[in-house]
């Protein structure tokens, strides 16, 4: 049977699971709603439903129960689908082995291994790689946390009966849970009826740092480590401390500035000490478990010298409580040496102890001292040849010291560049510098030579800041805060400084001044320098296309020399998806990204730095999501040096990490993909030869005669985004787009809804380019538009095909060969299966000038239809064939989402008007509206 065979059966086979299991999870659910008295709701349910007519009637109605059962329905829907895409995982490794995963470990090292690559240089190179997710709180995850906590049970609960013969006892006491899970859902509600605070955000994003990743993180050990031997190389390679690729952690809930009024100094100090407090949980909960797998006997095995010393030192340091563990564990002596290491960690820090801190002996002062003591025991382990005890017990808990530390994720710090500028200016004022009050006016070359004239010393402008405007008051706070924290516990749990909306040198060396001025800067001698990185935001199109001459100027700096001499040479980047897309469409954003990052690449060679890309993708394809392995295939060459930081943002969080088992597989494709690229990336020069295509008779009699022209993906790719540009500006710059858009989807909703903390637009201003991509997204994919997603592609493609047929039929022909175009355009095709012109077009009633509605509308449903021939002739055959799983996914929401969509323009269409009318109406619909939203996200599986 060949290998097409096999993946169709095991297709079906998921396809029979999603149906069987949503038939039991939808049955149950119309149980709890019957059993609760809501029998009209329970036969108007989707999917088990009678009759299509009872529900497609309902949708005049008001219905909020009707609404928030559809919602419900949508996320049994989704859970019942990730469990079957992971009980498919599981059957294809257990009938085909570890190999067979496109984009996991057992697949990416034979791919390696037959590419030539030696066991011995993947194994050198594995302590090289370096991956970084960072867990942001965007707007983006409209479920309340309640709610998420239901749907890793119900996972759980799923994942649980596949892998086990249910007795009939049990089956019943299954069902029972089930149902108690689907009444609380019903029971919990879902949307904010009040905006969540930081602190919430906070402990959404803890839950997972504590009681998700750290399980997943030893799975992945196993996973490679089976995978490694599965494919033929030596097991002793991976034996060595140290070996194993490098996975860390960050977040930006309590460090994200930028436009959130509500993160200041108290905030980023809380933060910082709440996920200091949850590594030491986390470490205190793993030390006990240790105590508990090693009670062994001195009566069976002598303890090594150096244990009992140990025993002794920290028995000595505790006082009365070393003394009572030694009593009650005398004859035990390692489990007696784990519980004195667990008694002398830190004790959960107040703010006022923060000030004062004075560590005495009995608290360890760092990580490393942990280990140390913990590598004592391991070692006299070792000696009585317990070596397996080692393996499984101690191996493990090294390496959640290497992965979590003390501080469990970093915390970066970041903040707009404008916001900087008026923090500078008002200490410039303050300071009585000449011309500070016309500081936003000064060039360039005047900013430059101020700031690195005051980088040559050490003294601070200003002793006195009570007379500082808001701006420069809340940002040397922060600098101040972060300097006690890292006196106190040191730098490790501080992430980066980002620079949002980078645009200039100076908008970086502002930060160093800034830095000096809140006492957290450094003096070599020579110049003042951070202890931490300074990171770049790149997001604008213009901000890319100057970034790599930017960087090369920065470089230079003395006080960025002297930070990386300080903290090493590898130079963080961050590019953002978001902010680009919106000025430009989905083809020219990621090209200008893909230039950027190839440029500021070659600039860094050029200087022996090694760049770490931070890639802030957000949850949507027009925000930079996409297949992990695709998207790391797609990078330019050389970018990928083996370490690269990327942001996980609302919604995605939950999908990715709801389970170990679900973030175990994310994780490993990050990790496999990173280990697989970056070494590609070393020792092969990407191929853009035309020899390289597969190409037939014809398409080489069509190439011979263009002789002229440039036959790579770099031509392709360059004409696509110049045409795709011109055809999206053309759109949004055209006279009442935005009065079409705020009207035919529901933005103005999104505005007044309670998703996330942070505010929806940078400021108070009503034009475009404040609002935030997140709404922009969020509110044309509720209206299924997905325009950010494709809008512009038909058109460059119709353009390639007529002025450049020799190149449209070179990517026909070999779009698969082209990695950044073949990613891009089945992204494309993606965003525009999730489309749905028909509803789009009844979106279009809410807008109230017929001849603006009309002409914007032609626009769109023209490219639609384009970009739909186009695709087909790049990619060719049914799309159910080619994508059968994203076919099923779609169909099995069809109907019920028409449902959502028609219900939500009506709402929508009442709210407006009693907005104008009637406030306190317009107030009882909103709740109305934002559940429509709510339960059409689910829906899709997707907000912004």
């Amino acid at each position: 049977m060949d290998r097409s065979t096999i993946d169709r059966n095991y297709i079906l086979e998921g396809f029979h699971k999603i149906d069987g299991d949503l038939q039991e999870l939808m049955s149950c659910f119309r149980e709890v709603l019957e059993e609760l008295g809501q029998k009209s709701i329970a036969a108007r349910l989707p999917w088990i439903s009678s009759s299509d007519t009872e529900v497609a009637g309902e949708c005049a109605e008001s219905s909020l129960g009707l609404e928030q059962a559809y919602s419900v329905a949508f996320q049994i829907l989704n859970i019942v689908e990730s469990n079957a895409a992971a009980r498919t995982r599981r059957l294809r490794e257990i009938d085909s082995g570890l190999t067979v995963e496109r984009g996991l470990w057992g697949e990416q090292l034979l791919e390696l291994k037959k590419l030539g690559y030696q066991e011995e240089e993947i194994a050198a190179f594995l302590s090289e790689v370096r991956v970084e997710p960072v867990f942001t709180a965007h707007p983006t995850e409209a479920k309340r946390g309640a709610v998420l906590e239901q749907h890793r049970i119900l996972h759980q609960l799923l994942a649980s009966a596949d892998q086990m013969e249910l007795t009939p006892s049990e089956k019943r006491d299954h069902r029972r849970r089930v149902k108690l899970c689907l009444e609380k859902l019903w029971r919990s509600g879902e949307i904010f009826l009040e905006q969540p605070s930081i602190a919430d955000e906070r402990r959404e994003i803890l839950f997972y740092f504590r009681e998700i990743l750290p399980t997943a993180v030893l799975s992945l050990d196993e996973r490679l480590r089976n995978a490694w031997e599965e494919v033929g190389f030596s097991p002793v390679l991976l034996e060595e401390r140290g070996v194993m690729p490098q996975l860390q952690f960050g977040t930006w809930v309590g460090g994200d500035r930028d436009g959130h009024p509500l993160v200041n100094a108290a905030v980023t100090q809380e933060s910082l000490l709440e996920l200091r407090h949850g590594a030491l949980a986390l470490l205190y909960r793993s030390l006990d478990q240790l105590s508990h797998a090693l009670p062994l006997s001195r009566h069976f095995q002598q303890p090594s010298q150096k244990l009992l010393q140990l025993i002794k030192e920290l028995s000595q340091e505790l006082g009365a409580l070393g003394a009572e563990i030694a009593t009650l564990y005398r004859d035990e002596p390692w489990r007696q040496a784990v519980l004195l290491i667990q008694a002398k960690l830190p004790k959960r820090e107040s703010e006022n102890l923060l000030k004062t801190m004075e560590l005495s002996r009995a608290v360890f002062k760092s990580v490393d001292e942990v280990r140390h003591a913990l590598q004592v025991v391991a070692q006299s382990l070792e000696d009585i040849g317990a070596n397996h005890l080692v393996q499984s017990t101690l191996r493990p808990l090294f390496r959640q010291l290497d992965l979590f530390g003390f501080h469990l994720a970093t915390l970066d710090i970041r903040q707009n560049s404008d916001f900087h500028d008026r923090a500078l200016q008002q200490i410039l004022e303050v300071a009585g510098v000449a011309d500070a009050a016309t500081f936003p006016d000064w060039s360039e070359e005047r900013r430059l030579s101020w700031l690195r004239q005051e980088l040559t010393s050490p003294k601070q402008l200003l002793s006195d800041h009570t007379q500082l405007g808001l701006e420069a008051r809340a940002l040397l706070e922060c600098y101040l805060t972060l300097q006690r924290h890292a006196e106190a516990f040191g730098w490790s749990g501080i992430g980066s400084l980002i620079v949002s909306m980078t645009r200039s040198l100076s908008d970086l060396l502002t930060v160093v001044f800034l830095g000096r001025e809140g006492g957290m800067a450094r003096w070599n001698g020579t110049t003042v320098y951070l202890p931490i990185a300074t990171v770049p935001l790149f997001e604008s199109r213009h901000d890319l296309s100057n970034a790599a001459t930017l960087l090369e100027a920065y470089l230079q700096e003395p006080s960025t020399l002297a930070t990386l001499d300080k903290i090493g040479k590898s130079v963080q980047i961050m590019i953002g998806y978001s902010d680009s897309n919106k000025d430009c469409g989905i083809i020219a954003s990621q090209w200008e990204l893909y230039q950027a990052q190839q440029a500021m690449t070659n600039v860094a060679k050029k200087q022996d730095l090694k760049l770490q890309f931070f890639h802030g993708r957000g949850g949507t394809i027009s925000r930079g999501a996409g297949p992990t392995h695709l998207f790391l295939a797609s990078l330019p060459q050389g970018s990928l040096q083996g370490s690269i930081r990327m942001t996980e943002q609302g919604e995605t969080i939950a999908q990715k990490y709801s389970s170990s088992s679900t973030a175990t597989y994310h994780l490993e494709l990050l990790l496999a993909g990173v280990t697989r690229t970056s070494l590609l990336h070393q020792h092969q020069k990407k191929s853009t030869s035309l020899l390289a295509i597969n190409h037939d008779a014809s398409t080489e009699a069509t190439l011979s005669c263009t002789a002229a022209v440039d036959f790579s993906e770099e031509s392709i790719a360059t004409f696509l985004a110049q045409e795709s540009a011109h055809a999206y500006r053309k759109l949004i710059d055209a006279e009442g787009f935005i009065d079409f858009y705020q009207q035919a989807t529901p933005l103005d909703a999104l505005e007044a809804s309670r998703i996330g903390s942070r505010p929806k637009r940078r400021s108070q201003s009503r034009s475009l380019n404040d609002l935030r991509a997140i709404p922009w997204v969020f509110s044309w994919n509720q209206s299924r538009y997905f325009l950010p997603g494709w809008f512009g592609v038909g058109s460059a493609l119709l353009a390639l095909e007529e002025k450049q047929p020799a190149l449209f039929e070179l990517l026909r022909e070999g779009h698969r060969d082209f990695p950044f175009l073949n990613y891009v355009l089945s992204n494309v095709e993606t965003n525009l299966a999730s489309a749905h012109l028909a509803i789009m077009e009844q979106y279009t009633t809410l807008v109230t000038d017929a001849a603006i509605r009309n002409r914007i509308f032609s626009l769109i449903d023209e490219e639609f239809q384009q970009t739909e021939r186009q695709l087909q002739k790049i990619f060719g055959g049914s799309f159910e064939k080619r994508r059968p799983r994203m076919a099923k996914t779609l169909a099995l929401r069809a109907k019920a989402l028409k449902f959502l969509h028609e219900h939500q323009i009506a709402i929508l269409r009442e709210w407006r008007h009693a907005r104008q009318t009637d406030p306190v109406r317009a107030e009882q619909l909103l709740t109305k509206v934002l559940l429509s939203i709510n339960a059409i996200a689910s829906g899709l599986r997707t907000t912004g």
